[in-house]
């Protein structure tokens, strides 16, 4: 059940932050089995200026550039991070049409005792994992 933060300079149409929200899940679903009732995200818009970003090992950003941030427990081998980002970039190129040099992404791997989805409980850790759903 990963946490995806999306970051963009304000100014997109609902349909763009629709694509970006809907290309970060299916990447999800597809590299990292993550069910698509598990979607939790945000989306947020800023101002320019207020979006930081260098071009980095040769890549040039341009002011489209989007920041994806998932939070996301252990467990995940290098090659399907490396999968995710691809299938990720290549998502989001076909639609809404970001430059794959526009997508920066981070992973955050945390330990599952990290996670309480409601009820001041934290429920890998409390509950069978038969109920995790």
């Amino acid at each position: 059940m990963p946490f995806a933060a999306i970051d963009l300079l304000e100014g997109k149409s609902d349909a763009y932050l629709k694509a970006l929200s809907d290309g970060v899940m299916d990447a999800l679903h597809a590299c990292f089995g993550v069910a698509e009732r598990d979607r939790f995200q945000v989306i947020t818009e800023h101002k320019p200026g207020r979006l930081v970003y260098a071009d980095y090992f040769d890549i040039a950003h341009s002011p489209d550039c989007v920041f994806v941030r998932i939070t996301l427990g252990t467990g995940r081998s290098t090659e399907l991070k490396q999968a995710f980002y691809a299938r990720l970039a290549k998502n989001l190129e076909a639609s809404p049409g970001l430059r794959p040099q526009d997508l920066f992404v981070v992973l955050t791997e945390t330990g599952w005792d990290s996670w309480s989805f409601g009820n001041g409980v934290a429920q890998y850790v409390e509950l069978p994992r038969e109920q995790w759903k």
